[in-house]
């Protein structure tokens, strides 16, 4: 009886680990790198401070600003991760947008975006941390005053 005492204890341990481990495994942070124009195009739209991805050409910097940096965390959406990251995203473009046009400079350039220490600075991508409860991103960049054409 002993004998099978202790096999049962092994085993509802043994269970209870797997329990465990199985819905733990879902809860950790994935960093996405995810398409840029679905987002740049719609919130560039009727914007008077152009933004400029990684070594994206722009015509000449007539001024230099300053840097530019916010970081961005939202709840998660129940559209998915992609839609989640694409809102925090545009949250972020509008801060860096807004914190350009407050200090006189017409476009932001050599845009990065970042999740922890995996940083993105691509003309075609960016970078996003999400969870099952949020997303997160950090964007920066330069501010400048560009010639007009």
């Amino acid at each position: 009886m002993k004998k099978n005492c202790l096999t049962l204890r092994t085993v509802a341990a043994v269970a209870a680990v797997a329990v465990i481990t199985a819905t733990q495994a879902g809860c950790a942070t994935q960093v996405k790198s995810l398409p840029l124009a679905p987002v740049s195009a719609a919130s560039s739209q009727g914007a008077d401070v152009a933004l400029y991805f990684g070594a994206q050409d722009h015509p000449a910097v007539q001024r230099q600003l300053g840097h530019v940096s916010y970081s961005v965390r939202i709840a998660r959406t129940t559209d998915g991760p992609e839609a989640s990251c694409n809102k925090a995203l545009a949250q972020a473009l509008n801060k860096v947008r807004g914190d350009a046009r407050e200090h006189g400079a017409n476009a932001v350039v050599n845009v990065k975006t970042r999740f922890h220490s995996t940083e993105t600075a691509s003309t075609t991508d960016y970078t996003c941390g999400v969870s099952p409860s949020a997303a997160a991103i950090a964007i920066e960049g330069d501010r400048v005053v560009l010639q007009a054409h």
